[in-house]
């Protein structure tokens, strides 16, 4: 077993038993030693710490794997699952974005139109991608893009993975905020199939600036939320490193925003996350795509509409325990 070239803090017990398991190999090749075994145990004893620790996981555990720099990119899950993807530039208004790439491909067979955030792997890539945070540029080229797959009846997938739109002050001065609401009323209307996708980071309205959807699917080590941990540590707490106890209490994770009904479907990751199988989590992914698909092409645009007028207008609402009981009473 190689050591990781990289990995996270939680994860250094693994680092450790790698590093025994390693040093027994090696010494059995330098001197001949049958150390068959204690490699034995050692692989038994890695299992075991690997299903203890990423069957615990907390929110904020789960934000590093969300953030983790080998994870899959839109780019990435586009090669595994599409075919003759062709990428469209440009919102003909200001310039090119490209932290969030788009265009046409085939999906099994049917033509679809794709739109992701992407970040970098690389510090020029990522200055290139912005770090994955859209300016106003890259919402309108979206939504371009999203007028022409209507135009010619394609069904839209979104595939979300940002912190966030990008706050800066040339950002502001092209109207970033409008850029977004535009797109969640254009989106809330268009008459073709959205099924939204968060592939890692989904902050606050940079991610929903492309989820206004008929279906919204997580990864189960993704995050949806309306801000980062760090940025309501500094809010709350006046102090980012209360980040983890942030996580705790914005109830980051896959599951609460299933039991919520924020998302329509968890998506199964290779334990440890989809860094550790990008094959694994794109044939997850493509089965549930195309098991949404087959669903909404069924339904007639008006009632498309409307059940997702009807998703979104049911999100946060809820009812007072203590008036539950007063109408009882």
């Amino acid at each position: 077993m190689d050591t990781p070239l990289y990995s996270l803090e939680f994860e250094k017990p693994l680092r450790d038993l790698g590093k025994q398991l390693e040093s027994l190999h090696q010494l059995s090749i330098e001197n001949n030693v049958e150390v068959s075994n204690e490699i034995a145990a050692i692989e038994e004893k890695i299992k075991e710490t690997k299903r203890s620790i990423y069957n615990n996981l907390t929110p904020w555990q789960r934000v590093h794997i969300a953030r983790h720099p080998k994870r899959p990119y839109t780019n990435d899950f586009i090669s595994r699952l599409f075919t003759d993807f062709q990428e469209l530039h440009g919102d003909r208004m200001f310039k090119g974005d490209y932290s969030i790439i788009g265009g046409t491909a085939f999906f099994r067979d049917q033509p679809v139109m794709i739109i992701g955030q992407q970040k970098g792997r690389d510090t020029k890539e990522n200055l290139l991608r912005n770090f994955g945070m859209p300016c106003p540029e890259g919402y309108r080229k979206a939504l371009r893009l999203m007028r022409m797959a209507e135009k010619f009846k394609l069904p839209i997938f979104t595939f979300v993975d940002t912190a966030g739109a990008y706050p800066g002050i040339a950002s502001e001065e092209r109207h970033v905020a409008e850029a977004i609401a535009v797109n969640i009323r254009e989106m809330s209307q268009l008459n073709v199939p959205i099924i939204t996708t968060i592939i890692g980071e989904g902050g606050s309205g940079g991610a929903l600036g492309i989820a206004v959807s008929d279906r919204v699917l997580i990864f189960e080590n993704a995050y949806y939320s309306v801000i980062t941990p760090e940025a309501c540590a500094a809010i709350l707490w006046r102090d980012r490193a209360a980040a983890p106890q942030a996580a705790n209490a914005l109830g980051l994770g896959a599951g609460s925003l299933k039991k919520f009904n924020i998302v329509d479907e968890v998506i199964e990751e290779p334990l440890g996350g989809n860094h550790n199988s990008p094959d694994f989590a794109s044939e997850k992914l493509g089965e549930a795509l195309n098991r949404h698909l087959v669903e909404l092409k069924k339904l007639s645009p008006e009632d498309r509409l409307n059940q997702r007028y009807e998703r979104f207008r049911k999100l946060g609402v809820f009812e007072d325990k203590m008036a539950q009981e007063e109408k009882i009473k």
